[in-house]
């Protein structure tokens, strides 16, 4: 995989820019990126998903497969890598380490870690934060590219048109 997607990724497109049943070519377009092993995600992103009771939630019951293992080895010392680096972070509020630690955030980041792949995320890089350990902040410590969706889109070359029933 090149890309692996947040959570935060299938939510806003869902809820906003990409609805389902206004735009279902981006919701075919990833599963179709995936099936070329360019686009995915990890279990736990999945089960976060599939843990809510709407289209998107029963979108990712119907593609499980979009959602890969983390229980390799290479992954789990990456992840041991990433809770060290979140857990040695200074000046951090109450809760912060554990609210990361709870949420796919690490585990998507010890994916990417392992297969070079970059993590497509909306959260923003801020190294002043101190509410919250954000995925952009632990990738650029240990060196994994991150974008938003729409620069993904872009590098990827996408490209959805209107069909001649929906004109």
């Amino acid at each position: 995989m090149k890309y692996l997607l947040d959570s935060n990724t299938f939510i806003e497109a869902k809820n906003r820019y990409y609805r389902m049943k206004v735009c279902p070519g981006y919701w075919l377009w990833i599963r179709k990126k995936h099936t070329s092993e360019i686009v995915a995600s990890v279990k736990l992103v999945g089960t976060e998903l599939t843990d809510g009771k709407d289209e998107l939630s029963s979108w990712a019951k119907k593609y499980p497969d979009l959602f890969v293992p983390v229980d390799d080895l290479p992954t789990q010392k990456n992840y041991a890598k990433v809770v060290a680096h979140a857990n040695s972070l200074q000046g951090m509020k109450v809760g912060a380490l554990e609210d990361f630690l709870a949420k796919a955030d690490p585990w998507l980041i010890a994916k990417a870690m392992t297969l070079g792949a970059v993590v497509v995320t909306h959260e923003s890089f801020d190294l002043k934060s101190k509410r919250k350990i954000t995925i952009p902040n632990v990738c650029n410590h240990f060196g994994v590219e991150w974008m938003n969706t729409f620069d993904m889109l872009d590098a990827l070359k996408a490209r959805f048109s209107l069909s001649k029933k929906a004109a």
